[in-house]
């Protein structure tokens, strides 16, 4: 069945699916039927002129990619290598500010995070790496199917399959979820939405300028805060640049600070020692 997209006009004017000589024929197809997208076959994404993004497969997997020449390398869903890589081999991200906002400092507990706007699963890894079990919502569905592909990739890897494990991405918007689900759906939900950018702070990395061009603003990160405190156990966290305003709606009960992020955290109830 094709992912559900309501830009999806939009989508065709500026995206399509494309491979390196190594990349994966048959999900290239995949990818097409299942976002109704063209296929531009086996490309260098430097040389197409009349798409802007590719949706690009290569032997290190799916990856969004700026086409043209000069633009920058890949956006992936990436656990393996990198970032996330070296935080796996260096505490699993217990120093994060996320891991605090969650409130893992405060309980043992196997806490159930319910990430309802997962992107590309960053924040969820770290979760679950620290040991929580992370369910994961991603309803744009390029970047569905970006962490749809990272974390199948990670699976397969001796040191990250037994995160991944931990990490269930389920289909469709977090909000009609949660409407349905109620009280104690989760112990913790965790909001990241993308919210109305400064002109001088567009560009300032490669990942979001390609996620403004696919994804765009969530204009209902209110109602997702809504029901978000109707159905979690204990708080409610969610992330926003240092000087953004809050999400309309209740105060915060308090926020964990760094130099260009902060966590906005409502808290319901205290969380378990243990």
């Amino acid at each position: 069945m094709p992912y559900p997209s309501p830009d999806s006009d939009n989508l065709h004017q500026k995206l399509a699916v494309g491979r390196s000589p190594l990349g994966d024929a048959t999900q290239a197809a995949l990818l097409c039927e299942e976002l109704n997208l063209s296929n531009v076959g086996v490309v260098r994404p430097r040389d197409v002129r009349d798409v802007g993004i590719l949706l690009f497969l290569d032997e290190n997997g799916l990856g969004l990619q700026l086409t043209g020449k000069g633009a920058p390398g890949p956006v992936r869903a990436e656990f393996v290598t990198g970032k996330m890589g070296y935080r796996r081999e260096h505490g699993g991200g217990a120093g994060q500010l996320v891991a605090r906002a969650v409130g893992l400092h405060k309980t043992r507990a196997g806490l159930h995070v319910l990430d309802a706007t997962a992107g590309l699963g960053q924040d969820a890894f770290i979760l679950a790496s620290l040991g929580c079990r992370v369910t994961l919502f991603e309803r744009n569905p390029v970047i569905h199917a970006l962490l749809a592909d990272g974390l199948a990739r990670a699976s397969l890897n001796v040191d990250c399959a037994p995160i991944i494990e931990r990490m269930t991405l389920r289909q469709g918007g977090s909000i009609e979820w949660l409407e349905g689900a109620g009280r104690d759906a989760a112990d913790v939900v965790y909001l990241d939405p993308m919210f109305p950018h400064r002109e001088k702070s567009a560009l300032v990395k490669k990942e979001m300028q390609i996620f403004r061009a696919v994804v765009g603003d969530d204009d209902d990160a209110g109602k997702l805060l809504e029901v978000a405190l109707t159905c979690a156990t204990y708080r409610v966290v969610v992330k926003r640049s240092r000087k953004a305003p809050a999400i309309p709606g209740p105060e915060p009960a308090t926020r964990v600070e760094g130099k260009s992020s902060r966590y906005d955290i409502y808290s319901i109830k205290a969380l378990p020692a243990r």
